[in-house]
């Protein structure tokens, strides 16, 4: 069985971009680092980490996701993973991310089958998120609001 939790991706923009986000539509991204937060609880668990990977190096086109679409630009990139395994803490993540001092959220970005406005946030400053996300994934609220 694979191994499936929750995970932050963080992103590193190098330019601004409009992207094409599926049925979100056109979206304007300043440069800088986002953090993306999903969970891997479907079939193969966190394969789909390494498949967000593929899909930024250009070695895969399909978009299944919202985030896909963003790593799908050239000018983004994973620049780390930071993971909880077998524990649904995607909402709890994301919500503190959201609120956290220099973060930004992205309306309605990858938040579609749960309660959250957002599970896309970003920050000028990405070594500053990357300790925030790090911290997030270490909370020990459960609650999500799943649809």
């Amino acid at each position: 069985m694979a191994e499936e939790g929750t995970y932050t991706l963080l992103v590193e923009l190098t330019e601004p971009a409009t992207v094409e986000v599926g049925a979100l539509g056109e979206r304007e991204f300043a440069a800088g680092t986002y953090a993306y937060t999903g969970s891997a609880f479907g079939p193969g668990g966190f394969a789909r980490v390494e498949r967000h990977r593929e899909l930024a190096a250009g070695e895969r086109d399909a978009r299944h996701w919202h985030v896909d679409y963003l790593l799908g630009h050239p000018d983004a990139g994973v620049a780390a993973v930071v993971r909880t395994a077998d524990a649904d803490v995607e909402c709890a993540v994301s919500r503190a991310l959201a609120e956290a001092d220099g973060t930004e959220r992205v309306a309605g970005f990858g938040a579609s089958d749960c309660e959250c406005d957002s599970h896309l946030v970003r920050a000028a400053d990405g070594d500053r998120l990357r300790a925030t996300v790090e911290r997030a994934h270490g909370t020990d609220e459960r609650a999500c609001g799943r649809r």
